[in-house]
């Protein structure tokens, strides 16, 4: 959804940014299309003129054009078809960037996007948008891309309608979940589009996804989709999911604990372990904090532990510390302070957090991705 969740998410874009990223046996082919895309984008927006400015932006590059007469065009190449934000600026200066906000007592770094902006998908061919005075109702059409990514808008509509209505952790966790099968769903459906290889990525960000669910989806991609930059880092997600499917044994690892200590996950066997991946600086991950102490109180003692391993970075070594003392986590908790490049995130094809898998005293991995009182059930189930 980086990263607690997603820019693209429904209601967290706004405010967080996640990092934008098979088997050996789903070999990557060498694309049957041109490896760059030419697009055209026209528009024509009320009557503005400078400094009124438009801003393409993409996960790669931002592009601008002065608007005359309301009119404007951008034009250029992209290594792939993905979606953009197109920004209306009418100072001229562009609003969208990194700010400092301070939230939950502490500043934190956030993603903050200008008010005035429209979502559309970069591909071969024009895309045109009219409207009187704002991006966001202006009209927008294009080819068959910009069809699909409008379809796929409407589907997720409804349930962005829901989180917009606001929703407790149990119910938000349930419609990010429907969030991420309508995603998937659309890609079931269209195979081949360039959208479904987005719909794919932001899936997986909002919801982790089952290996044995994302993996036919990605085979049945184009050769073309596969052999892309996000294509292939799809595939390096589907080699940490199949690592860490339900059934596979848990990938071993040694890491520190704020003291310096070395905790090895193999010092577990024997028991019912969750290992839990978590940040400070995580609003999800802090909200999800409660329903793990509770499970943690309630079966500890009875051949259960939980290990947390925090995807904090060097820089938040001491939010991460205070923030075992805030959250009352009496666990034991480690981190290499890489963020998202820890070690064991790699290993565990953790993409998005709050993760966690429950690993049996063999050392299988039997469930993933609890919460709340999913949680509680499903170590019921497991622990007598």
């Amino acid at each position: 959804m980086v990263n607690t969740l997603p820019l693209s998410h429904p209601i967290m874009k706004n405010y967080f940014v996640s990092l934008f990223f098979l088997a050996p046996s789903l070999a990557l082919a060498q694309p049957q299309v041109p490896v760059t895309y030419s697009y055209r984008i026209k528009g024509k927006i009320g009557q503005f003129n400078a400094p009124a400015k438009v801003y393409l932006i993409t996960q790669q590059s931002t592009d601008s054009a002065t608007l005359r007469q309301g009119r404007f065009e951008l034009s250029g190449t992209t290594a792939f078809p993905q979606s953009a934000t197109l920004v209306l600026e009418r100072q001229g200066r562009l609003q969208s960037g990194w700010q400092e906000k301070m939230m939950g007592g502490q500043m934190r770094r956030m993603y903050v996007e200008s008010p005035d902006r429209i979502r559309l998908f970069l591909e071969s061919g024009p895309v045109t948008i009219t409207g009187k005075d704002s991006l966001r109702t202006a009209h927008l059409t294009g080819g068959s891309l910009t069809a699909d990514y409008q379809d796929l808008a409407e589907r997720t509509k409804p349930v962005v309608a829901k989180l917009k209505m606001g929703a407790s952790q149990a119910q938000f966790n349930a419609l990010n979940q429907e969030y991420a099968q309508t995603e998937l769903a659309f890609v079931r459906a269209h195979p081949t589009s360039w959208v479904s290889l987005e719909a794919l990525q932001y899936a997986r960000q909002i919801s982790p996804p089952q290996y044995a669910e994302v993996a036919p989806l990605y085979a049945a991609l184009t050769p073309a989709q596969r052999a892309s930059p996000p294509g292939q880092q799809y595939a390096e997600l589907l080699a940490g999911l199949k690592a860490t499917a339900i059934g596979a044994q848990a990938p071993l690892f040694t890491q520190r604990t704020p003291s310096g200590q070395q905790v090895s996950l193999a010092d577990y066997r024997g028991k019912f372990v969750l290992l839990d991946f978590w940040a400070s600086w995580c609003v999800p991950c802090r909200a999800e904090n409660p329903a793990v102490l509770k499970a943690y109180e309630t079966f500890k003692g009875r051949n259960f532990e939980v290990l947390g391993v925090s995807l904090d970075a060097e820089k938040s070594r001491e939010e991460w510390v205070k923030a075992i003392a805030d959250d009352h986590m009496p666990w034991t908790q480690v981190s290499d302070l890489h963020g998202f490049d820890s070690a064991v995130a790699q290993q565990y094809g953790v993409k998005s957090i709050p993760q966690n898998f429950l690993i049996d005293p063999s050392g299988k991995i039997v469930a993933s991705n609890l919460r709340a009182e999913e949680l509680m059930t499903t170590l019921a189930k497991f622990i007598k």
